[in-house]
């Protein structure tokens, strides 16, 4: 592949010697840099495991060691000869320091496997695990060919009741409702043989349907005693590490989800690595813990009023619950596979990525975009993707081109990994596009869940909404569906065609840990490099869906100031005031949860997703005020003269709110129960 050493040293500051076969004959090159303490950044990742064995052998090697790949992402491309920028700021983004470490989530497994399927299937899917695994068969029937003579394994039938948990701490439940057990049968066949229904299977269970009561089984099988028409049945459960699951998706209501627990695994019989992946599934794990959950930010409850579940609706592993009792939602990190995807349809912040972070992951970019502009490159784009499959079409890509036939990743097209595709969303995009980028496009694979193809879709409108609104060119995201290199290849020329111009002026804020904070520095430097828009324009209508910015609207004529939705706000965005009966609003901090819509006892309020454009966005404004009501006894205020009016409006015919009953409305409450007291209309309870 082309390298220019004079222009490449000059975009990273560095004299640098070009080396074709370090870990061949130039091995001596790489021992002599490790050795010298400095950190050694290899600029080649398909022999990174040669060179971290040679490492580990070198005496002395005591040089911290990196990798990135240039060849597929810039040097096997069709553009390579422009690609010196990109390979420059490829090349800075691998010498940042590594991601500060998170809390892990423990498993333990001893190899407690539990089978569900036809018993013949059952028992030669247990042959392939050998000794090193505890194997209990949940057998659905008998397949074609039935159990084997020799009990090999224990086996257990009945109705699954359910089947939850995680690696490592999986529950079955299930009821023994089976005349036949199969803990006393010996497998005699007597009773198959003695059936005059052939209602028996060679699973040893009775097909109750089938059977018309002769109970002949219950004769043969006098000996063993293993067949009771009478037994009750009873719940039985039991613990596993792990699950292999036959029964097919169609058959299985168990795990659905898209991603299912890991310890479990649902096999057609056919791929043999995805097997040999659950073999290796015993001893002692940790994971990161993905992601962290503050509730003081969270929008899903408020007295009683469930708001926000964009968290619970998204997750691809059903790891969040609701817990509206305690005005929270419950993550369960065992369950959690690491997507992002909550973090990043939380209009809040509430649900916080921490692998990498917001801060970290916005340094990130913003270095990859500097040392690209600062090595010459003009007009980037931000090609992110998942580290899996995505990084896997990204390879290939590369190898298409350096064969010839394909384009390659051009020039201007910089991969970015990620831990899944769904883990950024809008106020990491608006960043990096003040950073400099001229556009981004996500790359989603068959391994997304169709979720996150909705939710990413809505949150990239968002984005166009609020940069067309400015006067920004269109185009600014994109997502990209792709099923093979190919489909890659296609799109990103696309892209080549009609190029969009990045910002003139980049910014300089750094993106912060918190999601709110970071977009509205965004926004900011939108708003202030704003090419043009149409004047006494006050606002940029946004998305219904997706949009975590905009306004409320109070129908005055309804609103009777009961403020229940100044207590629901999770943001404070609803105001009162202490000296005045009002309900004031700061847009700046709505997060378009809803809660205040449906805590509103009037239905009163509607929500208004859009940008205010005007200053008084992050200043408290008045929505609703009313007039105060004065005791007519006393003449202290102490309500509002719209809900006095209204509460009267509703008593005035009720039999107990007539004459000075209702009169007592109309005064304070320490005026009402001295008029209570002092009437001398009132019935007494000794007049009775």
């Amino acid at each position: 592949m082309p390298l220019q050493k004079n222009d490449l040293g000059t975009a990273i500051g560095e004299d640098i010697t070009l080396h074709s076969t370090l870990c061949r004959r130039e091995t001596g090159a790489f021992q002599s840099a490790i050795r010298s303490g400095q950190e050694v950044l290899v600029a080649c990742t398909q022999e990174r495991r040669l060179f971290s064995e040679l490492a580990a052998q070198t005496e002395g090697a005591i040089s911290p060691l990196r990798f990135v790949n240039i060849r597929e992402t810039a040097g096997w491309s069709a553009d390579a000869v422009r690609a010196t920028p990109k390979i420059a700021a490829l090349i800075a983004a691998a010498r940042l320091p590594d991601f500060e470490p998170v809390a892990t989530v423990a498993f333990q497994s001893s190899g407690r496997l539990l089978i569900l399927g036809a018993l013949d299937a059952a028992e030669r899917a247990a042959a392939l695990f050998g000794d090193g695994f505890d194997i209990t068969l949940f057998a659905t029937g008998p397949g074609n060919a039935g159990g084997m003579q020799e009990r090999r394994y224990p086996v257990l039938a009945g109705r699954i009741e359910s089947l939850q948990g995680w690696l490592g701490a999986f529950q079955l439940a299930w009821q023994a409702d089976n005349p036949i057990s199969l803990d006393l049968c010996t497998r005699c066949n007597a009773c198959v043989q003695a059936c005059p229904e052939g209602a028996i299977g060679l699973d040893y269970q009775i097909d109750m349907a089938q059977c018309k009561a002769h109970r002949a089984c219950v004769k043969a099988c006098a000996v063993a005693g293993a067949i009771d028409f009478q037994r009750p049945s009873h719940l039985h459960g039991e613990q596993f590490d792990l699950v292999l699951d036959l029964r097919g998706a169609a058959a299985s209501p168990t795990f659905n989800q898209h991603a299912p627990p890991q310890g479990y695994l649902r096999w057609d019989g056919n791929d043999l690595a995805a097997l040999l992946a659950l073999r290796d599934l015993v001893g002692e794990f940790e994971k990161p813990r993905f992601v962290d959950y503050d509730q003081k930010l969270c929008a899903h409850s408020r007295n009683g009023t469930v708001g926000c579940r964009a968290c619970i609706d998204i997750c691809s592993a059903e790891a969040i619950s609701s817990d509206a009792k305690r005005q929270r939602v419950e993550l369960n990190p065992h369950l959690c596979v690491g997507c992002g995807a909550c973090s990043t349809v939380c209009p809040t912040g509430a649900m916080a990525f921490r692998t990498p972070g917001l801060a970290e992951q916005g340094l990130r970019l913003r270095t990859v975009l500097a040392r690209y502009g600062a090595a010459g490159g003009r007009d980037p784009v931000l090609v992110l993707h998942s580290q899996v499959r995505g990084q896997a079409l990204v390879d290939e890509l590369g190898r298409a081109a350096q064969l010839g036939i394909a384009q390659g990743l051009p020039a201007r097209c910089i991969p970015m990994p990620l831990w899944h595709s769904a883990s950024t969303g809008l106020e990491l995009w608006l960043s990096a596009l003040c950073f400099g980028a001229a556009q981004i496009v996500i790359v989603v694979t068959a391994e997304d869940a169709p979720q996150y193809l909705d939710a990413l879709q809505q949150q990239i409108d968002v984005v166009e909404a609020l940069c067309v609104g400015l006067g920004y060119p269109a185009g600014a995201m994109q997502l990209l569906r792709c099923k093979t290199h190919t489909d890659l290849d296609v799109a990103l020329q696309a892209l080549e065609r009609s190029p969009r111009a990045a910002m003139e002026v980049p910014a300089r804020f750094a993106t912060t840990p918190e999601k709110r904070s970071t977009l509205e520095l965004a926004l900011d430097h939108l708003l202030t490099q704003a090419p043009g828009m149409p004047t006494g324009r006050t606002a940029i209508e946004l998305p219904a869906l997706g949009a975590p910015l905009g306004d409320i609207v109070v129908n005055r004529e309804r609103c009777t100031l009961c403020l229940s939705c100044v207590s629901a706000c999770p943001a404070g965005a609803l105001l009162d005031n202490p000296q005045l009966p009002q309900l004031r609003f700061i847009e700046k901090n709505c997060v378009q949860c809803g809660l205040c819509e449906r805590t509103c006892p009037e239905d009163a309020i509607t929500l208004h997703p859009r940008l205010s454009l005007l200053a008084e966005r992050s200043q408290a404004r008045v929505l609703n005020e009313s007039a105060p009501y004065v005791c007519i006894r006393c003449h202290a205020p102490f309500g509002t003269l719209m809900a006095i009016e209204a509460m009267l409006g509703k008593l005035a015919g009720h039999a107990m709110f007539q004459g000075d009953a209702l009169q007592r409305l109309k005064m304070c409450s320490d005026c009402r129960v001295i008029d209570l007291y002092s009437s001398s209309n009132e019935s007494k309870v000794t007049d009775l």
